[in-house]
């Protein structure tokens, strides 16, 4: 079924190697048996520090998402054609099908452009609002995202999510760094500070955020439980709200997914 798989070694082992050590370069082959040759292929890997993998994942062109939230009666739903919708960019920087159709389902005519996309090509769409989606890689190698998403803050509210939570840090003066391990899977615990409420959230990333280099700009409004790192953010003058996990998770969990009404509020009140 060309399903890759491994056997014949201790898999607890892998993961306390793993645990010690951080993520490594990792390969798995059928055709070359050679040890020595596998282990300087892995080593050659160019890995994920520094490399910009949005540009092979954004869309080339914009386009219109008018899919809303599915239900076991009548699958995907779609926008509606009421006057009055808030309208959202979205820029692409390898956005998740889910997080469009909850913008939709939030009461939004959603466009979707290109990573690339200058800030004043967004502004003259003239937008309610503008979210920065998920993506993969290396934030800090994205610094056309940075430089764009710079030149926006403070004209129009934004939600950034994962990825663009990272990059919308960056944009602000801050920094992030890679993880030893990365957060991955469905069921990282994460407090909203601005509740005292937790929430089981779905991640898969492999940089985080350093909050203490946005002290005076940003603060800190979602902590991960298991090892404190910024999960989300605000700035303290603008409609902003970042953060680092999934709330379009699908099949789930929906324990976040209020924060798109939290964003459809902030666009509400400008």
């Amino acid at each position: 079924h060309n399903i890759v798989g491994i056997h014949g070694i201790d898999t607890r082992a892998l993961t306390r190697h793993i645990r010690e050590c951080g993520a490594v370069e990792g390969i798995i082959s059928s055709e070359d048996r050679d040890f020595s040759r596998l282990v300087r292929c892995a080593k050659e890997s160019p890995g994920l520090v520094g490399r910009d993998l949005v540009k092979e994942v954004t869309t080339q062109a914009p386009y219109e998402w008018v899919e809303g939230a599915w239900s076991l009666d009548g699958g995907y739903s779609e926008a509606g054609t009421e006057g009055g919708r808030k309208r959202v960019v979205v820029y692409d920087f390898g956005v998740k099908f889910n997080i469009l159709r909850n913008l939709v389902q939030s009461g939004f005519d959603v466009t979707v452009v290109p990573a690339a996309t200058p800030a004043e090509e967004v502004l003259k769409l003239n937008p309610d609002g503008i979210l920065l989606s998920n993506g993969p890689g290396d934030p800090s190698a994205v610094t056309y995202g940075k430089e764009n998403i710079s030149k926006l803050v403070g004209k129009k509210p934004i939600l950034a999510i994962c990825l663009g939570h990272q990059i919308l840090a960056l944009a602000l003066g801050g920094t992030t760094y890679k993880l030893k391990f990365g957060h991955h899977g469905g069921n990282q615990p994460v407090m909203d500070l601005t509740t005292g409420k937790v929430e089981i959230t779905s991640q898969n990333h492999g940089f985080a955020v350093n909050a203490d280099s946005l002290k005076g700009v940003a603060e800190l409004t979602h902590l991960n439980l298991n090892d404190r790192t910024a999960e989300g953010m605000r700035h303290k003058k603008y409609p902003l709200l970042s953060i680092q996990y999934h709330p379009e998770a699908s099949p789930g969990p929906h324990d976040a997914a209020y924060l798109f009404s939290r964003f459809a509020r902030m666009v509400e009140e400008g």
